[in-house]
């Protein structure tokens, strides 16, 4: 496996083609294992993925914790490479709930203040909103984005989950390196104006997701029971009639993979990183077993052949199911 790189928009720093969201470390995925999941960031390290990615939200705090003590404990020279993307905005309470987003400027400094903390770094690499806040402008939070790169605590601003009218008005504010949205076999709603978006305007995609939160990973069994605190329980593609249609189309995909002699997650990856080079998926492992199969996704090569039997067996829209509960879905501001 030979790792590649890609560049964060046009002037942005450059990060390993494949990167490491560590969300499922500590939330919303059921139960984890920390010294699994710091020595899964190790492996990553050593294997040359140089973009970390997070949420200050995450376990409220816990994450960035995680990614704190990983970094610690890794070479200088692994460390010195790791680029931290970090997610604020995000409200929560004690129980977990979720209240809401705040993008006012001093809520962004108050959020960077306590992120810088938690990591144990001096800067942030890629700094953004989680969701749209709907009460205030994105050019008033983006602008508090861009005054902590002038006092250096931050080197690069990020955007997530909005739409292309957005994109627009932020990057008239301030230059955006990149856009983190979920994309993947089964989530292609970006094609149709956001990614033309972001190409004009030589912003990057980080793609979250690209496996669907396991769906389509090939190891999602038809009858798996999931625990009250695993957020897939409550999302509508893991339900019912939906989870049956889409793991039928997990089984045409699976047949392809067979015949290249790779695993259904390996496709799927390499599928999103065939779809450009602003693109850099971003994978959810959360144990060194899932890492390395994950990485093996740079070693697939899909010809035009491949990539036409792909759209057959997964044509776009073809998922059942929102990508999110209803609630959760009032939140994007992004194409659904």
């Amino acid at each position: 496996m030979t790792m590649r790189t890609r560049t964060l928009g046009t002037d942005g720093p450059q990060v390993s083609a494949l990167g490491l969201g560590c969300m499922g470390m500590s939330a919303l995925y059921g139960d984890a294992d920390r010294a699994e999941s710091v020595a899964t960031i190790h492996a990553a390290l050593e294997a040359g993925v140089t973009l970390l990615d997070t949420g200050d939200f995450y376990a409220m705090g816990h994450n960035e914790m995680l990614i704190g003590e990983a970094l610690r404990g890794a070479p200088a020279a692994r460390r010195e490479q790791a680029l931290v993307s970090v997610k604020f905005g995000a409200l929560r309470d004690p129980d977990g709930g979720w209240s809401g987003y705040d993008g006012r400027p001093a809520a962004v400094k108050n959020f960077a203040a306590y992120s810088l903390q938690r990591l144990g770094v001096d800067h942030i690499d890629v700094y953004r909103i989680a969701r749209l806040d709907p009460d205030v402008p994105v050019e008033e939070t983006v602008g508090a984005i861009a005054e902590l790169i002038e006092k250096g605590y931050v080197r690069h601003i990020g955007l997530s989950e909005v739409g292309a009218e957005t994109i627009r008005r932020a990057a008239a504010t301030a230059p955006v390196a990149d856009l983190q949205i979920e994309y993947s076999l089964i989530s292609r709603g970006i094609e149709r104006s956001i990614l033309p978006t972001t190409r004009e305007l030589g912003i990057s995609v980080t793609a979250y997701g690209v496996l669907s939160r396991g769906l389509i990973s090939g190891h999602f069994a038809r009858d798996r029971q999931l625990a009250a605190n695993d957020f897939r329980a409550y999302s509508p593609r893991f339900q019912g009639d939906n989870l049956q249609r889409n793991l039928d189309l997990v089984d045409a995909l699976r047949k392809i993979a067979e015949e290249k002699g790779v695993t259904v997650a390996q496709t799927a990856i390499a599928w999103v990183l065939s779809r450009g080079e602003d693109i850099v998926p971003l994978i959810g492992a959360r144990t060194r077993e899932r890492l390395t199969e994950s990485l093996g996704a740079l070693d697939v090569t899909l010809d035009e052949a491949d990539l036409a039997a792909i759209e057959q067996a997964v044509p776009a829209d073809a998922a059942a199911g929102d990508r999110y509960p209803t609630a959760a879905m009032a939140h994007l501001d992004s194409e659904r």
